[in-house]
């Protein structure tokens, strides 16, 4: 079966620039960071047909030793959704819950998050390309 949307992910490690400021410094290879490590995680895809694709879903997995620093996930004109529940179901950050020990249910947070999707708004032309992000540091 041919691939429409080729997608691909890679992880740049935050770091001090000459100035003091924060600036992406290399791609990280490597899976376990630091503590003081933040990172840029890159989900690159591209349309890889003839034609225009409509109703595009990209979906990224938080690698379980990393979590997601909340409002940095961007993306070219999309909605971003979250999910708590090993991806099974998405929503915004204010509609996400999880149960508590006692049987109630609590807001989840940014540390609770388990995977990140943008919903692009518009039609993916034919060979074009788009990059999403999110920040995430090391649990």
């Amino acid at each position: 079966m041919p691939r429409d949307l080729l997608v691909t992910s890679a992880l740049e490690r935050i770091g001090a620039a000459a100035d003091g400021d924060a600036a992406a410094v290399r791609v990280a290879t490597e899976t376990s960071v630091s503590q003081a490590d933040e990172l840029i995680v890159s989900v690159r895809f591209t349309n890889t047909t003839e034609q225009v694709l409509d109703s595009i879903r990209i979906t990224s997995p938080l690698p379980p030793d990393l979590r997601y620093v909340a409002q940095s996930a961007s993306g070219p004109g999309s909605d971003v959704l979250f999910s708590v529940d090993d991806g099974s179901s998405f929503g915004f950050p204010e509609e996400l819950t999880l149960p508590t020990p006692d049987g109630g249910v609590r807001g989840a947070d940014a540390a609770d998050y388990t995977h990140v999707r943008w919903i692009l708004r518009a039609p993916l032309d034919a060979g074009a390309t788009g990059i999403a992000r999110f920040r995430a540091v090391p649990r």
